[in-house]
């Protein structure tokens, strides 16, 4: 076979012992040339994320609280350390989180105090391969607006054809300011995309704590069906929808190059996993749905005006007045008379849900606005749904015998997904019904 990546999560970096295991994944097969790790993540029940202590730092700093940073930066210095015992060789990250700790107090910013952990994960995996480090900040850009510069591609494959195997930390990579830049949370899936893209894999690796992709949370259903196949798009929908097995946005980077990525489990290494392709196939009629996914916590705003589709420019002066706020909206549904944008209830902390509502007033008069507060939306997900007479009765037949009441219903024109909206409360059961039905 040709490359391979190997993305390696926080759970495959939490200690010494696991990084061992993954260390001898990699060396398990020779086509496996570049690994991309992320920060130490969760031990145990009730431990914290290194990149979560990194981010306590920050804010200690910023606020001046010395004491409580020297104490915050302390569990990380003992954290490493420990790894360091555990793999049994002296990987010199004490004289590295010294410097670390200089920067950060010399202002360096919070990317660069949050990227730190990724960069001491892949450091130390590079100890223990023997193979060369080399830091992200020399592969990846972002633009001015902090989103990926894609001449980090052709910048990557150029660096990294210097080295015909490496470690890369995942997560960050550098600002059109000339510092360090990360990701949103879970980005290092994406760094991994892009190394992936970078040297033209033939495979994408990436390493968790689960076999698989599920067909939903099996904290919902216990057990659920482990997908054997699933396509970019099926990915993209049900990740951005809260399947958390893998950032939604790492599947641009590989999907233009046709490069499949694998889902696998670091402690269950002979499991097949989950592949992720451009066209999945579909077995038989009953791989109707793919997926199921839900994402709490969302407001509803619905706007109702007669004679609203005979008036040039509505939908856009009501999505100026949310642009004007930066905020993004999940969903647009629409009628004859009536719209409704679903924001995610993040965007509406501090009285700016009143504000919203004030301005769409004065921007558009109309007749009515009304609010759903507290909604989940559930989406069903599969190819398979476009090609079979009776999914969406057999979806909603399922929720009705559930006695879960549907306040929003939104399908996309790819038929690709059915999305309803449902109180936060509804939100489990209403997954456990769609399962039932299909699985």
């Amino acid at each position: 076979m040709g490359i391979k990546v190997c993305k390696f999560g926080g759970t495959s970096m939490a200690d010494g012992n696991i990084i061992l295991t993954a260390a001898k994944i990699v060396n398990a097969d020779p086509d496996r040339k570049y690994v991309v790790v992320s920060a130490p993540g969760k031990r145990f029940g009730g431990d914290i994320k290194v990149t979560d202590l990194l981010y306590a730092c920050y804010d200690e700093y910023e606020s001046g609280d010395f004491s409580a940073f020297e104490n915050t930066f302390q569990k990380i210095v003992a954290r490493f350390e420990h790894i360091e015992k555990e793999i049994g060789k002296d990987l010199g990250m004490r004289a590295e989180l010294e410097n670390a700790k200089r920067e950060i107090l010399d202002g360096a910013g919070k990317d660069y105090c949050a990227s730190r952990g990724e960069y001491f994960a892949a450091k130390i995996m590079a100890a223990t391969l023997g193979l060369p480090f080399v830091d992200a900040t020399e592969l990846i850009r972002f633009k001015e607006n902090g989103q990926l510069d894609e001449a980090s591609f052709a910048l990557a494959g150029r660096v990294l054809k210097k080295y015909p195997r490496a470690v890369v930390p995942g997560f960050y990579g550098l600002g059109a300011d000339g510092k360090v830049k990360t990701f949103s949370r879970g980005g290092g899936d994406i760094s991994g995309s892009i190394v992936a893209r970078a040297v033209m894999a033939e495979l994408y690796e990436n390493w968790t704590d689960v076999s698989g992709f599920y067909a939903c949370d099996p904290r919902i259903i216990s057990s659920p069906k482990c997908i054997v196949e699933l396509s970019y798009q099926e990915l993209r929908e049900l990740s951005y929808m809260g399947a958390n097995v893998l950032h939604s946005e790492s599947i641009f980077p590989v999907r233009s190059a046709g490069i499949p990525i694998r889902i696998a489990n670091t402690f269950r290494p002979d499991d097949a996993g989950t592949y992720i392709v451009k066209t999945a196939r579909r077995r038989t009629e009953d791989d109707v749905v793919t997926g199921i996914a839900g994402k709490k916590d969302f407001t509803v705003i619905s706007l109702e005006k007669s004679m609203m589709n005979a008036e040039v420019g509505f939908v856009g002066k009501v999505l100026s007045v949310i642009e004007r706020h930066g905020i993004s909206f999940e969903h647009l549904p629409s009628g004859i008379d009536t719209m409704s944008l679903i924001i995610d209830n993040a965007y509406l902390k501090n009285g700016i849900l009143q504000v919203l509502i004030s301005e769409m007033q004065k921007a558009v008069n109309p007749d009515k606005i009304y609010l759903h507060e507290n909604i989940a939306l559930v989406a069903t997900v599969g190819h398979g749904m476009a090609n079979n007479i009776g999914t969406s009765a057999r979806l909603f037949t399922a929720l009705a015998r559930a006695n879960i009441n549907v306040i929003m219903i939104d399908q996309g024109s790819s038929e690709l997904n059915i999305i309803v909206g449902v109180d936060n409360k509804d939100c489990d059961e209403c997954i456990r019904a769609i399962y039932r039905e299909f699985f």
